[in-house]
């Protein structure tokens, strides 16, 4: 593609939705929390509603028809300037004649995105959460809260064999990034599927606003300014003010080095995943440049 091909407008899908309210699908594992915290900064900033029922939500790898229609007519109730925010499957707003909010989500590298999974799992923080949920729910073995990546991919534990195509996992590990993307279909359940990509690439260059990435955390904000003025105009100030607590919450803090031959091992597994993750990557760059080449009245 040629630079001068590069277009802002074509590159923005804020401009499809039918609604003024943000449906921020989060991904498990990306900087959601983040994200989460930089909107309550926003909140009083840009005169926003932060929507915290799905917040409030039990996670479902995926949702009954009933309940996608339920959640769509929850998203289309709000007033302008809301953003709804749930761990939740990307939503047709349209088959379900709805009208289309704005979509926006974060991605992560895949691998490790599972590492910061399988720690954050045995964490303090999300326990006490789970156990105030359900104060009767069985408690885990120590053996398990002190089990090591290295040795669990090394050893063969199917808690971490990340298996192309298999549908039913040994333990909830939020492996399908893509999943998010691709939606309530049974056609998106198999691990590393190339149909599953294909749809949440669809998705994604149909629907969706912004995919941002803390990764590129300047270049995702600056899309977020510019793309969707309406909630993050002057996001990066609110940032910078607030960098220390918004970059803190929820981090890991007990994640230990993972060696890169273990890596390596189970990236064999996510060809696909990757190939999403760097789909919108690329996009969120294109989106950058065609801003910046307007900008600079290229």
């Amino acid at each position: 593609m040629s630079l001068s091909s590069l277009s802002a407008h074509r590159l923005n899908n804020t401009r499809k939705a039918e609604i003024d309210v943000i449906f921020f699908n989060r991904c498990a594992k990306v900087g959601s929390e983040s994200l989460l915290e930089l909107f309550n900064k926003l909140e009083d900033f840009n005169n926003l509603n932060i929507e915290r029922e799905g917040l409030r939500r039990p996670t479902k790898r995926q949702l009954e028809p009933r309940e996608e229609r339920e959640l769509a007519k929850t998203v289309s109730g709000l007033e302008d300037g809301s953003v709804y925010i749930e761990h939740v499957n990307w939503l047709d707003f349209e088959d379900l004649d709805m009208p289309k909010p704005i979509y926006i989500n974060l991605v992560r590298d895949p691998v490790e995105r599972v590492i910061s999974w399988f720690y954050y799992a045995r964490g303090a923080y999300k326990n006490a959460i789970e156990y105030k949920k359900d104060p009767e729910k069985p408690t885990r073995s120590a053996a398990w809260y002190k089990k090591d990546f290295n040795f669990c991919v090394r050893s063969g534990d199917p808690e971490c064999q990340y298996v192309p195509y298999t549908v039913i996992d040994a333990t909830g590990n939020f492996k399908r990034q893509s999943l998010f993307f691709c939606g309530h279909s049974q056609d998106c359940l198999p691990f590393n599927s190339p149909a599953a990509i294909q749809m949440a690439k669809e998705h994604v260059e149909r629907d969706y606003a912004v995919v941002g990435s803390w990764e590129d955390t300047n270049i995702t904000l600056t899309v977020f300014e510019k793309y969707i003025p309406r909630f993050f105009q002057g996001v990066k100030i609110v940032f910078e003010m607030h960098n220390e607590k918004i970059t803190n919450r929820n981090k890991n803090k007990r994640k230990p080095k993972i060696d890169e031959d273990v890596k390596e091992m189970i990236r064999k597994n996510f060809t696909h995943e990757y190939d999403f993750y760097y789909f919108c990557k690329q996009r969120l760059y294109k989106q950058y440049l065609a801003i910046s080449l307007k900008d600079l009245n290229l």
